[in-house]
């Protein structure tokens, strides 16, 4: 079955986790929390946004927006034709590798976010590529959905992962339990309530998802402040604060990872981690936008106010206004012109 948030029976079990996370964004402050979110008080679930709004990262036709970068390749190498678009998938494939030296690849939608749910409908498919090795046996039916992560130019040549939260995606292998929407840490660090942890991968309580199906797999992410993943409309792991920190992003550029620096906001991006996964949807709904109720792009699921927004389209409102003022006039010096011959 394809699963979508706007299923009804996914709406109903989103809704009250993701009222919850907005509530609290709406009224947060101070050290750690959202701060300037716009006026608190009762506010729309994220889950009543119209499917309209959400924004197709991957459009099932190309690779248009989006930037790769392989570990010891160029910007935009897309080594082996490893990222590509095949019967309105995205898909990783590895069926061109004769070998495999460390060469992990990432796929990065250009636009960065800082409030948003992001989802992935995945299945993991074919093997792994040739020449893995038992040393990493770990990145069996393993992918990930890289969130408030750095810029692909930013980079290092021969770095492996970026500086981002590791939404981990892992297929059921046949031998017990293994949850995906686990998470990962390559350059950061969290918080668990108030604990900052220092461990580098956490197994989220979803359930084991074998074979070759399909999975939605979203994650809420709110600046600086709270993160939930969410499993086929089950919240599965709740966290907070990112940071950058600790280690697994080997080869970055001098000065790109701060120590203790928060992160409020970054890139998207998905994995080539040597196992072989279909997307076929990629999409997020931006939750920073104009939170004036008078204005025309005003939405009630917003959680961060941005004004810039509200103005953009009132000077667009003023320039169409304005057009039409223009036409208006014209036509009736020109009934005026036509009346007096």
């Amino acid at each position: 079955m394809r699963v979508s948030l706007s299923h009804p029976r996914h709406l109903a079990r989103l809704a009250p986790a993701l009222s919850l996370v907005v509530a609290s964004a709406c009224i947060g402050s101070g050290s750690g929390g959202m701060g300037q979110l716009g006026p608190a008080g009762p506010r729309a679930s994220v889950s009543s946004a119209p499917k309209s709004d959400w924004i197709q990262m991957f459009d099932g036709k190309d690779l248009s927006g989006w930037d790769i970068k392989f570990a010891k390749h160029e910007l935009n190498d897309n080594f082996n034709n490893t990222f590509r678009v095949e019967e309105g998938l995205l898909k990783v494939r590895y069926d061109k590798w004769n070998a495999f030296n460390g060469e992990f690849g990432h796929i990065f939608y250009k636009q960065p976010f800082s409030y948003y749910l992001v989802a992935a409908e995945y299945r993991f498919v074919g093997n792994q590529v040739a020449g893995a090795g038992p040393s990493l046996e770990w990145a069996l039916r393993n992918n990930g959905i890289m969130v408030h992560g750095q810029t692909a130019e930013s980079m290092g040549l021969n770095q492996d992962f970026p500086i981002s939260l590791e939404v981990q995606l892992l297929g059921g292998l046949g031998r017990g339990p293994r949850s995906t929407a686990n998470l990962c840490t390559p350059g950061t660090n969290v918080y668990f309530g108030d604990a900052l942890t220092a461990e580098h991968c956490i197994n989220s309580t979803s359930r084991t998802y074998e074979g070759d199906q399909w999975v939605r797999v979203e994650a809420l992410v709110l600046g600086d402040s709270i993160i939930r993943h969410i499993v086929n409309g089950d919240t599965v792991m709740t966290y907070r604060r990112p940071e950058m920190g600790g280690a697994f992003a080997n080869d970055t550029k001098p000065g790109v990872l701060v120590p203790n620096k928060v992160i409020a906001g970054g890139t998207i991006s998905l994995q080539a981690e040597t196992a072989e996964i279909d997307f076929r949807i990629v999409e997020i709904l931006n939750l920073k936008g104009c939170t004036d109720p008078k204005a025309s792009n005003y939405r009630p699921y917003y959680v961060k106010s941005d004004p810039a927004a509200c103005a953009v389209m009132s000077r667009q409102v003023a320039e169409t206004n304005l057009g039409i003022v223009v036409v208006f006039n014209f036509l009736e010096d020109l009934k005026r012109r036509m009346a007096a011959k």
